[in-house]
Formats: structure tokens, C-alpha cells, sequence
């Protein structure tokens, strides 16, 4: 019998973390659940290529945009589940057990955000968003996403926009289960941008795109001058 899971990740210059990422899923092939990694990349300029062929990744290739990237991505998978993961977040040790025991499901799941720096803003910032997740089923990508490809499909898969393609797919699939499992994500950009700054700016351009402004605006104040991985 195949392993289940496909996991999908996208890149755009990822290098820093990706070999991470990976690392941290290799407790999945040893339980017999991961049957690819699939990296789908938006034209890297880095080393996030190298990475991905060393570590044994499909890759696929296409214009960078994040929700383009993941409809590519899954589907260029193969697995009855899929994982989709940032590259620069890792599943904590031990992440196997929550999610062998939930495939019996057919419900989609997330995991428990937190970030990679220790101190009161991060866990404030991680805090916030679990409660968000929990009380309006409302995760971001940062916090993974594991949906049985079936699942995906009937509710019509990624769109392809630069930004909200997690919100934008939440809203279309069946309310999502909480996985007792950490997703723990860089903070890189919370600590160059600051934690109040960086937040407020993501809570502003939620709002936005819930009052119906352009993904692809929205995608150059994410992001004015950088890539996003």
C-alpha cells in the first residue's frame, strides 16, 4: 500500500529554509506516511532548486504566485492526502501520531501556530492567531494545511491569486479540525518589520480583501519591495 500523504510546498527563494522544513518531515517517511515532497517554485533565483533536487523533491516550475504555486503543486501530487507547508515552517518532533490518527477523517486540519523566537511578542502574535483559528475557523497558511485531495477538489482547489489563497480556500472548505501539533514558523519578518507594525498590517489587509479589494493589490503592500517564499 502507497504512503498517503503528498506534501506541497511552495518557494520562491526559499533556500534558508527549506532543508528545515524537510528535515522535519523525515519522521513521516520513517512512519510510512509521506509518499512525495512536492516543491513547487516560482522562479528562484537562490539555491531553493539544489535544495529541493538534494533532498529528493518533484519540482514544479510556473509564474510566482503563491495560490498558482499550490494549484500546481497538488495537482502534480499523487497522494490521497496532502500536506501543505511553508518552507519556512517545521512540524515539531512527534507530529506523526496526531496525524495518522486523524486520516481516518474526512474533515481538513490545521496545525498550532508558533514562531521560532522565544518572547511575549511572539507568543502574542501566535496566540492571537490560534484563538482566530479556533473561535472563526479562520487559519493562514503559515499554519499548515492537511485536506484529503478529494476534499480539495470539490471545493474547487486554489485560486490563483498572490495573496489570501489561504483565506480565500478556508471559506470554501468544511469547517477544519485543530491538530495538537506545533507548526513552528520563522519570524524573520515580524522581527525585521516589528511584531505591532507587521501585525497590524496583516489584520488591515484581511480586512480588506473581506470588504472585497484586489489580491494582487493587496500583494504589493504585503510585499512592496521583497520576494516572498
Amino acid at each position: 500500500m502507497r504512503a498517503p500523504i503528498s506534501v506541497i510546498i511552495p518557494t520562491l527563494d526559499a533556500a534558508t529554509g527549506l532543508a528545515g522544513c524537510a528535515a522535519a518531515l523525515m519522521e513521516g517517511l520513517q512512519a510510512g506516511l509521506i509518499r512525495e515532497l512536492v516543491v513547487t517554485d516560482g522562479g528562484s533565483s537562490d539555491g531553493t532548486l539544489r535544495i529541493a533536487q538534494e533532498i529528493g523533491a518533484v519540482v514544479v516550475s510556473g509564474p510566482a504566485s503563491r495560490g498558482g504555486q499550490l494549484g500546481r503543486g497538488c495537482r502534480a501530487a499523487q497522494g490521497e492526502w496532502l500536506l501543505v507547508l511553508h518552507a519556512d515552517t517545521q512540524l515539531d518532533p512527534g507530529w506523526t501520531g496526531a496525524v495518522a490518527g486523524h486520516l481516518a477523517s474526512d474533515r481538513p486540519a490545521h496545525f498550532r501556530l508558533a514562531f521560532d523566537r522565544t518572547g511575549a511578542a511572539g507568543r502574542m502574535v501566535a496566540g492571537w492567531a490560534n484563538l482566530r483559528s479556533r473561535v472563526f475557523g479562520l487559519p493562514y497558511g503559515d499554519q499548515g494545511l492537511l485536506v484529503r485531495r478529494d476534499v480539495l477538489e470539490r471545493a474547487g482547489g486554489y485560486a490563483d491569486i498572490p495573496l489570501m489563497e489561504d483565506v480565500d480556500l478556508v471559506r470554501r472548505l468544511p469547517p477544519m479540525a485543530a491538530l495538537p501539533v506545533t507548526a513552528r514558523t520563522s519570524a524573520a519578518r515580524y522581527v525585521r518589520e516589528g511584531w505591532l507594525r507587521r501585525g497590524a498590517r496583516n489584520l488591515m489587509l484581511l480586512l480588506r480583501y473581506r470588504a472585497g479589494a484586489d489580491p494582487h493589490a493587496l500583494a504589493q503592500a504585503y510585499r512592496p519591495s521583497s520576494r516572498r517564499s
